[in-house]
Formats: C-alpha cells, sequence, structure tokens
C-alpha cells in the first residue's frame, strides 16, 4: 500500500509567514499621558516606599527608580496598572484617605490578617471579592 501524499497549498505572497519566526511584541505607547506613574500612585495609597514595595512585590531599590523617571516596561508596568486599579476600587468603597490606614490593620474578614498580608500572600482575589460584595449589597 502506497500513501498518498496531500498536496501542499501554495504560498502566500501577501506577506510574511509568522511559522519558525518569533511574533512581533505589542510597545506601550510612547506618550506621556498613557504613562503610569509609581508615585503618584504611591502617594495616593498614602504609603511610604517601604510598604509600597511590599505590595507592588518589587524592591524599594525598583520602586525609587521608578519613582526617578525610570520607565515602567512589561510585568512591572502590568503590576503598577493592577495596583492603580485596585486603589480605584478601594476608594469607591471608603474614603479615598483611609485607604493606606486600611492596608495596614488587621481585618476579621481576612482571618486577622492585614490586607497587605493577603496580597502579599498572593491572595488579592480575597479583596477583590470583599469589593464586589460591598458595591453590589450582598449582605454578609
Amino acid at each position: 500500500m502506497s500513501v498518498k501524499s496531500r498536496p501542499r497549498p501554495a504560498k502566500s505572497r501577501s506577506g510574511p509567514s509568522l511559522v519558525g519566526r518569533r511574533a512581533a511584541t505589542i510597545q506601550e505607547p510612547k506618550t506621556t499621558s498613557l504613562q503610569i506613574s509609581a508615585r503618584e500612585i504611591r502617594e495616593k495609597l498614602g504609603l511610604q516606599r517601604k510598604l509600597f514595595a511590599r505590595i507592588v512585590g518589587y524592591s524599594e531599590r525598583a520602586v525609587a527608580g521608578w519613582e526617578a523617571d525610570r520607565p515602567l516596561r512589561g510585568a512591572s508596568l502590568q503590576r503598577m496598572r493592577e495596583v492603580a486599579r485596585l486603589r480605584e476600587a478601594l476608594a469607591r468603597v471608603m474614603k479615598e484617605r483611609h485607604v493606606g490606614h486600611w492596608l495596614m490593620t488587621p481585618n476579621p474578614a481576612f482571618g486577622g490578617l492585614k490586607p497587605v498580608e493577603v496580597i502579599e500572600r498572593g491572595e488579592i482575589d480575597r479583596i477583590w471579592r470583599m469589593i464586589y460584595e460591598l458595591e453590589s449589597g450582598i449582605p454578609a
């Protein structure tokens, strides 16, 4: 028995093939209006650099660099956006000036852990669930 091979489709001349090549990556726009300011986020949270570094999961040195206008890229940019969204959501359910204090206060809803400790443990979804329940009016 012989196996017939199927004819291969003709190569398209419309553009380069990505087979066997790395796909191009999408880069952030270089406009300043779309940039995220680590200092602005930290100050809006009302946190010292050391605590802010714990929340974002980077060293104090990295945070100091971003605050001195070293650009945020890749994972650090994504993390900063996540923290900015969290700050905005917390500011919707409590007075903005209390968010920093709340992050450092042991909370019975989190088994006595401080919210910053919940974030450090990788359990930020517990905080997002609390925000959802507060915003939706679901009784505890």
